[in-house]
């Protein structure tokens, strides 16, 4: 195997680096994110793309990234990649499912909390000299109904620590879900909306969510509820939440994602949510925490490095899932291929005819793909390749060791 080198972009924590340094691998450092031209042109010999959110991975560039091998987004959504482009060109996918679950919940739970007891507004007059002294429109949270809409990984937790603050918790989820705790799931999304006196959403980034909260969502809510989003920007009407907070039907809102984000910090922002005294606007800084961060970093860096040097695909999102420990002294075959009939008979079959002895070997599918690793023992012969990566079948061959 050459040698490796790793493109990471949008200012990852260094712990990223740290882990595919001490690997071997080259690491390009860049801070924020490169339109698609400028993608293809770094990604020139890289095997290894790092990412958050703001970088989109198109089927373009995946078609002219030809040495590129695994990509690692360091955030929760695989949205900005083109998962189907990605495994038909046998690139991995991995992301961060759970490492900044808890930051993105005590966000949820600091704004609920600041939105009920009027902080921002009161914030506002005292920075203006106006001392404001009042308890009209404030209230404690405990004995309010949570209404969770998407009970994921961040829905879930967020239902359990609510709970313990002496909420009400109901939630809707379209697949079907495991309450925790004491919460209660909804048959529907409008039976939620007429319940709950905040509203916050969770689902993930899947195209289908385009514009799935708009006008006929705010109108089902309850007069003077709160609305959060801390998921993602595309699935929001900006304009119909603006009309519900100045006609007073809704009562404040926290939102942390946006349709469009400046791709650089520093970057100038606009939203017609600005100057609105009962809304808290933050940068998608739901999990931008010094631990998420550092969490992320270590738990993607490290898939990325085993991918390249044992074949794991353990947790990739777009391949089957598959991870076989390391034989001493032996060599390492993972083939990638369509998931038809007869192909693994095929692979030991050429094997076989070129007397290559297989020392341990293990078989995963995921749809359209299938992927086995192999250990042989010494003596690997090139005629055994040459048969592997000819198969008609065949969509990514690597010799690992």
């Amino acid at each position: 195997m050459g040698p490796v080198r790793a493109l990471l972009l949008e200012t990852l924590h260094p712990k990223a680096t740290d882990i595919l340094t001490a690997a071997g691998i080259a690491v390009d450092n860049r801070d924020g994110a490169l339109d698609e031209d400028e993608l293809i042109a770094a990604l020139d010999g890289v095997q290894l793309l790092g990412i958050r959110s703001k970088t989109q991975v198109s089927e373009r560039v995946i078609e002219a990234a030809k040495d590129l091998i695994a990509i690692g987004t360091f955030s929760i959504g695989t949205n900005q990649i083109d998962l189907a482009a990605a495994a038909k060109r046998g690139v991995a996918v991995f992301n961060a499912p759970f490492s900044n679950t808890r930051s993105v919940v005590e966000m949820a739970v600091s704004e609920m909390i600041s939105l009920t007891r009027r902080l921002p507004e009161h914030n506002r007059q005292m920075h203006a000299g106006v001392w404001s002294k009042s308890a009209t429109g404030a209230h404690e949270i405990r004995s309010r109904t949570l209404g969770i809409v998407g009970y994921g990984n961040i829905g879930s937790q967020l239902s359990v620590i609510a709970e313990a603050l002496g909420m009400n918790v109901i939630f809707f989820d379209a697949a079907e879900k495991l309450a925790l705790g004491n919460a209660t799931k909804m048959p529907t999304l409008e039976s939620l909306l007429a319940e709950a006196d905040i509203v916050t959403l969770h689902v993930d980034g899947r195209a289908g969510n385009q514009g799935f909260f708009g006008r006929e969502q705010f109108s089902a809510m309850k007069r003077g509820a709160l609305f959060l989003n801390l998921s993602r920007g595309f699935i929001l009407d900006i304009e119909a939440l603006k009309s519900g907070l100045e006609s007073g039907h809704i009562g404040g809102a926290a939102i942390d994602v946006f349709p469009v984000e400046p791709k650089v910090k520093g970057d100038a922002f606009t939203s017609p949510l600005q100057d609105m005294p009962n809304v808290i606007l933050t940068p998608h800084i739901g999990g931008s925490t010094e631990e998420a961060q550092r969490d992320i970093g270590i738990f993607v860096a490290t898939r990325l490095r085993d991918y390249v040097f044992s074949g794991s695909t353990s947790l990739s999102v777009n391949l089957p899932n598959l991870s076989l420990d390391l034989l001493q002294g032996a060599h390492r075959i993972a083939f990638l291929h369509t998931n038809i009939p007869g192909v693994l008979a095929a692979v030991n079959r050429a094997f076989a005819e070129h007397e290559v002895n297989i020392e341990a070997q293990l078989l995963a599918t995921r749809g359209e793909l299938g992927y086995v690793v192999t250990d042989v023992s010494a003596g690997l012969a090139d005629e055994a390749l040459t048969a592997l990566s000819t198969m008609p079948a065949t969509v990514r061959l690597r010799v690992l060791s």
